[in-house]
Formats: C-alpha cells, structure tokens, sequence
C-alpha cells in the first residue's frame, strides 16, 4: 500500500480537530465544563486520548475554540440563509440576532466561554477565532464601517457585553430588550434580522435615530 499524500493526510487532521471540537461543545453543554474530562471528549470524538494533547494545550483552549467554531457555523448560517441578502444592515441584524441565539440556546455553554475568557487563560487566538472575527469584520465593512478597525472590536464587545447581560446569574436582562438596545444603536429597523415574538420593548421602536 502505497502512503498517504500530504493532501490526505492533512484532511484527516481536519476532521479529527472538527470532531474534537464538536464532542466538545456537545458535552460542555450537555454536563458542564468541571464534568467534561479530556478523556470524555476524546471518546465522544472516537479519537485517541493524546490526540487530544496534540491539538490543544488544556482544555480551557480547547473549549474556546471549540465555542469559537460554534459561533463561526452560527453566524454563517444566519449570514447565508435564504433569502440571501447583500444589505448591510439587515447583515448586521442577522449577526446581533445569531449571537444572541447562541446565548438563548445553549445558556450552560456560552456562560462557561464567557467565564474562562474572564479568568486568568484570557482570549484564545486560534484559527476558529479567526474565521469568525473574519465574518464580524465583513459584516461591519458591509454595514458601511468607514473604520472597520475600530468599529469591528467595538462589536465584538457589545456582542460580548450582550451575552455576559443574558447569562448573568440572578440578574439576567431580556435578550429583547437587549436585541432594542444594540438595534437602535446601529440604527437598525426591529423588523430586520429575526425578530421575537411580541414587538419590540414598550411597543415602539423609530425606525432610524
């Protein structure tokens, strides 16, 4: 049998660090982060136990990159469904309402990301990060950003500030009235992206500020 091109092997690689990354936001949101082991993860991936070590420093990084690449599918989703738009704004509203989702749907999920990046681990840079802070800037450039530098990071952090205001223990804020906040910010109509049911927060909402 003849070895296999670099090609393959490369491929397999991939595969193998997507399903790493997917057990692990499966059983980081089915059971926690302090019941989920590496072992656990590993097995969920048919993978052996040190590929595991390969890939990843610690299980913190591997969590964030796997949220991370959760996050990038989102949003891509959101951005790509039918019907396709080219409209910056309703773009944008898709993302804001793609992120919050993710906070809606997997609660035990989001606020153990949001938790570690506020620990001493910080932010992961990897190459999940990459592609989804790749479709944020897009978005914003689409937006008509005149400085996407600039508007991209102060996205992120409202996104990141939203996120953190849904899952708070004890004190959570409605993510529609979130959804309000980030929507009149940006100027963008409440009919735009996905909107909940009930209408907007008090019943009104101007359509540009």
């Amino acid at each position: 049998m003849s070895p296999r091109s670099a090609s393959v092997n490369e491929e397999l690689r991939r595969r193998s660090r997507e399903r790493l990354l997917q057990s692990t936001v499966e059983l980081v949101g089915e059971r926690g982060y302090e019941a989920t082991t590496l072992g656990d993860i590993a097995d969920r991936a048919g993978a052996a136990r040190g590929l595991v070590s390969y890939y990843f420093p610690g299980k913190r990084q591997l969590l964030q990159s796997a949220v991370h690449r959760l996050m990038h599918l989102t949003l891509h989703a959101a951005l790509e469904r039918e019907p396709r738009s080219e409209d910056g704004r309703e773009r944008l509203a898709r993302a804001i309402d793609a992120i919050l989702g993710l906070a809606r749907d997997e609660p035990l999920l989001m606020r153990t990301h949001m938790a570690g990046i506020l620990t001493a681990d910080g932010f992961v840079q990897c190459p999940e990060q990459r592609r989804l802070a790749g479709l944020l800037r897009d978005t914003v450039a689409r937006y008509g950003s005149a400085d996407v530098d600039a508007d991209y990071p102060l996205l992120r952090a409202l996104l990141m500030g939203a996120v953190v205001a849904v899952l708070l223990p004890g004190a959570p804020m409605p993510a529609a009235r979130l959804r309000a906040e980030l929507f009149q910010r940006y100027g963008l109509d409440w009919e735009l992206g996905v909107p909940p049911d009930g209408g907007p927060p008090g019943g009104t909402f101007p359509s540009h500020l």
